[in-house]
């Protein structure tokens, strides 16, 4: 008799003290709203469909290929814009990847943290042209360089 009070008693407090939004079983429609404005706030990430291949030149001749594959950080519902401006948006992207090239950007220890801070930079500025606003920045998702 007294393991079923303790038991009833252990259950009615833990009702009442849980918080109400729980007890019910469905979000209050305050906590509804902020979580569909974070959705609707929260950046929308874009994969370029190929890789770039940039030619690392020296002396008149290619001494190694730089592959890379980037993403692009877009405010939320304007990810179509990609796909319809990408031949554009490849277009500037691959000059600024081979004026980086030109500059010696892919030379020795090209990963350095400052030398991808610069072509991340130039990346996201030649998208703004194509893109406008709606871009927020452009991510390398890959990169990797083969020595001929």
């Amino acid at each position: 008799m007294l393991a079923m009070i303790g038991l009833g008693g252990g259950i009615g407090a833990g009702l009442f003290l849980r918080p109400a939004a729980e007890a019910s079983g469905h979000a209050t429609p305050e906590s509804e709203n902020s979580a569909d404005e974070a959705d609707a706030a929260a950046p929308q990430y874009v994969k370029m469909n190929n890789q770039f291949v940039v030619p690392v030149v020296k002396d008149g001749r290619v001494v190694a290929m730089v592959l890379l594959s980037l993403s692009l950080e877009m405010a939320p519902g304007t990810t179509e814009t990609v796909y319809e401006r990408e031949p554009k948006l490849r277009d500037v992207f691959l000059q600024v990847l081979f004026d980086h090239a030109n500059l010696g950007g892919f030379a020795g220890s090209f990963t350095d943290g400052s030398n991808l801070v610069v072509l991340r930079t130039s990346l996201r500025e030649a998208a703004v042209l194509v893109l406008g606003t709606a871009v927020s920045d452009v991510l390398i998702t890959d990169i990797a360089r083969q020595d001929s």
